[in-house]
């Protein structure tokens, strides 16, 4: 059915709900679909920072006792 749409259609869907919400209420509309966008990808990069910043807080220290205490010696 969604097939034989083609742009005619398309075109008619369009001035249809523009008539029905206008052009105001679309423009607000599209304003906020970008906000979450914006939101959504904001709160994706801070989520990897923190659990990145987890990891390095929980990784472990490998370097041999000898090492360790001979650079605590140097420092």
């Amino acid at each position: 059915m969604l097939n034989n749409i083609g742009l005619p259609g398309i075109l008619l869907i369009a001035v249809v709900v523009l008539v029905l919400f206008g052009r105001g209420k679309i423009s607000s509309l599209m304003g906020e679909v970008g906000k979450g966008i914006t939101s959504f990808k904001k709160g994706i990069s801070e989520g990897t920072k923190e659990l990145e910043d987890d990891a390095a807080a929980d990784a472990k220290d490998v370097t041999p006792e000898a090492e360790a205490t001979a650079e605590k010696d140097k420092v």
